[in-house]
């Protein structure tokens, strides 16, 4: 692999986790789907949920989704290594939320990624979810009127 192949795979990936995180954010599954292998998986161990292959992924984060009153998630870069058609990874995440329950959520996590390099460019073969830190209390601020327009 020649070091402008490396840095262009770098940059896709990168790419990959922040179009999964504005596909979640916005809440287009269709997108969510389609940015993981046929056979991909995400894992939540903190919860004991699992999602194997792009529908049961589609539907485990459109129901994680409808949990939440509001949700905001940052993602920063992590690392990332590539091996061939293969690469692994990890990315660094601040949440937080209220839930339509009342519950708020505020938490700093990891996700450990294993890349595939497809036909149609780099997808998530797999993304397990480690929460480092969790805060619970009530968040003193609150989401806008939902009846606002939102930009594109």
């Amino acid at each position: 692999m020649t070091d402008l192949q490396a840095i262009a795979d770098r940059v896709e990936i990168e790419a990959l986790r922040g179009e999964l995180t504005d596909a979640v954010m916005t809440r287009d599954y269709d997108r969510v789907e389609s940015l993981f292998t046929p056979g991909g998986v995400m894992r939540w161990p903190h919860i004991g949920r699992e999602f194997a292959g792009r529908e049961a992924i589609r539907a485990g984060i459109e129901w994680g989704q409808g949990l939440w009153e509001f949700f905001v998630q940052n993602v920063h870069p992590g690392v990332i290594r590539i091996d061939g058609d293969t690469a692994t990874g990890r990315a660094y995440i601040h949440e937080f939320g209220r839930m339509r329950d009342g519950g708020s959520h505020a938490n700093h996590a990891l996700y450990h990624d294993r890349y595939q390099r497809t036909g149609d460019g780099w997808k998530f073969a797999e993304r397990v979810y480690e929460v480092r830190y969790l805060d619970d209390s009530p968040l003193p601020g609150s989401a806008p009127a939902i009846d606002q327009e939102r930009p594109a």
